[in-house]
């Protein structure tokens, strides 16, 4: 797999954003900081740097794995013990960097030890993102790491391989030994981003849903206008409701929203909530498969 000059560069600008973002956002979060005040500062940073957000910023907070992104008005606040995700995209040209860190809000060390098992996996798994390795192998890695900590990687949760106007492209990165002879090509940006739980070691789908990306255009009866903001804006990437929500009038994007997931033309992102309701600690960077795998999101 090869990008041209200018798309590589276009990766490594949306990489090295993405972590100024990741790295500004843990500056922020504090005790009585509602969620959506810190997706609205992480979204406000990325235009401020001249780029766009790859998807809405993530905020999952303990046994919620991924996907919750904060709703217009929603009052929910970060408390002292909370383990909390901050899941992030930036893009460029359609060239999107994907990372992910975890944070404790307080002392915790239970929250701090999910924390580093996670971390430990990351590392492992990035030093094999080399051409011509098993998915499989890095699966291994990860899920070795994490048992080392006495927790279990999300089997049911996966890295991606990361391509132009898609998120997630048909290459899946294991947390776990999957027995795959799938194998990672030269010039790859992927996505590796291990879970680590002392809960099943397995998600569920929540019903909440505040996340969607265009699958396939139709003509719809109620908010075309919306229907032509998301194909012009997003592409194929995922919005957000809330950001519907700020443009057009809220009764009218939710029955846009009911009558498009109906018509299958929206991927609606459900929720993701730990089997057992059980911490969770998510780490990832995206990284440029090569002999010397290089972490865009460094």
């Amino acid at each position: 797999m090869a990008y041209d000059s200018k798309t590589l560069e276009n990766f490594r600008k949306a990489g090295k954003l993405a972590a100024k973002v990741r790295d500004y956002a843990k500056t922020l979060i504090k005790t009585g900081m509602l969620y959506v005040e810190l997706a609205d500062a992480v979204e406000k940073k990325i235009f401020e740097l001249g780029a766009r957000p790859g998807f809405p910023c993530n905020i999952s907070v303990n046994s919620t794995a991924a996907h919750h992104v904060p709703l217009e008005g929603e009052r929910l606040a970060f408390a002292d013990g909370d383990l909390v995700k901050i899941d992030l995209g930036v893009h460029v040209e359609g060239a999107v960097a994907d990372t992910a860190v975890s944070v404790s809000i307080g002392k915790d060390e239970e929250n701090e030890k999910l924390i580093k098992a996670s971390e430990a996996a990351l590392a492992a798994a990035i030093k094999l993102a080399t051409p011509g390795r098993k998915v499989s192998e890095i699966g291994r890695a990860v899920e070795q790491a994490i048992s080392s900590f006495g927790f279990r990687p999300i089997k049911n949760l996966s890295g991606h391989l990361v391509d132009i106007y898609d998120l997630h492209a048909d290459l899946t990165i294991p947390n776990f030994d999957n027995k795959s002879n799938e194998i990672l090509e030269k010039g790859m940006a992927i996505a590796i981003e291990p879970f680590a739980t002392d809960g099943d070691g397995f998600i569920r789908e929540g019903d909440e849903i505040s996340v969607f990306r265009l699958e396939r255009p139709a003509s719809v009866r109620n908010g075309r206008e919306i229907l032509e903001h998301i194909a012009s804006e997003y592409v194929t990437l995922p919005f957000a409701k809330r950001w519907l929500a700020r443009k057009f009038n809220p009764l009218k994007v939710n029955l846009f929203l009911k009558e498009a997931i109906a018509k299958g033309m929206l991927h609606p992102y459900n929720v993701l909530l730990e089997k057992k309701g059980s911490k969770v600690a998510q780490t990832e960077h995206t990284i440029l498969v090569s002999e010397t795998p290089e972490i865009l999101t460094a």
